[in-house]
């Protein structure tokens, strides 16, 4: 079994995985292989050769296990250190590229963006395609957040609404996407809210008796099961725009606090507490505040309209409810 390529400091005597014409399965590049990276290979591991990067050596195995080829790429290495490694191993690995990793941790600014872009530099950006200033071939996929958009006080939200991002947070998605639409990829941006599936539900808040607004006081939020959002960036490899936005958000329309009560009925446990604002500030952190602090409602049309994706679980409660019906085959499954 081949061990890990590492993009900074090729092994010696490793394959060379600089791409050659060849006939074959045409090839992916995930950028930050996480939960739904692992989704997306799946799906995809019988038809595309997929290389996926990781920051850390024990979770290569999970993604060789997984059916891909892992990469150790750190993005916060300084700019020269991470472009003079071989850019062509990362360059021109693929010409479909899904960039799943997160920004850098402080500042309004991504840097992790602009070195990507550095590394993508060989396929991304040709002579060619920076004198004429049209878009390489090569496709791009951006998940991004809803979190650009701001506090929208419950209003609904498209994907022409001006982008207000209210923390350093969404400031720096929203530095990445502009940076990589500005790109000479086919760079499209997928903004995302709220993630769940079985394994990713609000539970020990639930536990920990966190409480929510009271029902007046309460904000919209917007979720998306995590299936769906790995069918929605495999279809976006193909079918979206360039520089095209795309909201990729389920049918739900639920403030907080509803939310949380069908999370509640789903694994058996009391419902969150009510209490004014005062009490909230008292008893959440700052990042849980930020979002108590924003309400909107997305809309998703442009991602059934162009992207095409019929929702496998078009609101939370059918989310919630396929979740059940897996566990109930599966009693070792944990909830």
């Amino acid at each position: 079994m081949p061990s890990t390529t590492r993009l900074e400091t090729p092994a010696p005597g490793a394959r060379t995985l600089v791409a050659r014409p060849r006939l074959g399965r045409p090839r992916l590049l995930i950028i930050g292989c996480g939960d739904v990276g692992l989704r997306i290979v799946a799906r995809l591991r019988s038809r595309f050769r997929i290389y996926a990067t990781v920051t850390r050596p024990d979770h290569a195995a999970r993604v060789r296990a997984a059916g891909a080829v892992p990469l150790l790429l750190n993005l916060d290495l300084a700019p020269c250190a991470a472009q003079n490694a071989s850019p062509r191993l990362l360059g021109e690995l693929a010409s479909r590229v899904l960039v799943l990793a997160p920004t850098t941790t402080q500042g309004p600014q991504d840097h992790r963006s602009r070195r990507l872009l550095g590394l993508l530099g060989l396929l991304g950006a040709g002579p060619r395609a920076q004198a004429t200033g049209q878009h390489s071939r090569g496709q791009l996929v951006y998940i991004s957040t809803t979190g650009v958009y701001g506090n929208r006080q419950g209003a609904w939200t498209d994907e022409t609404t001006s982008a207000q991002p209210r923390n350093e947070r969404a400031q720096r998605r929203l530095d990445a996407e502009q940076r990589l639409r500005a790109s000479t990829w086919r760079a499209a941006v997928l903004r995302v809210p709220g993630i769940y599936a079985p394994d990713r539900l609000p539970l020990e808040r639930l536990r920990q008796g966190i409480p929510v607004p009271l029902p007046d006081q309460d904000v919209y939020t917007n979720h998306i099961h995590a299936q769906d959002l790995a069918r929605a960036c495999i279809l976006a490899l193909f079918r979206a725009r360039p520089t095209r936005v795309y909201n990729v958000v389920d049918d739900t329309q639920l403030r907080l606090g509803e939310y949380l009560d069908l999370v509640a009925g789903h694994a058996g446990l009391p419902r969150a507490p009510r209490a004014p604002w005062e009490q909230m500030r008292a008893a959440a952190g700052a990042q849980r505040m930020s979002f108590l602090e924003e309400s909107r409602r997305l809309r998703n049309t442009r991602m059934k309209r162009e992207l095409r994706l019929r929702l496998q679980y078009p609101d939370v409660a059918a989310g919630l409810a396929g979740a059940a019906d897996q566990a109930s085959k599966s009693p070792s499954t944990e909830r």
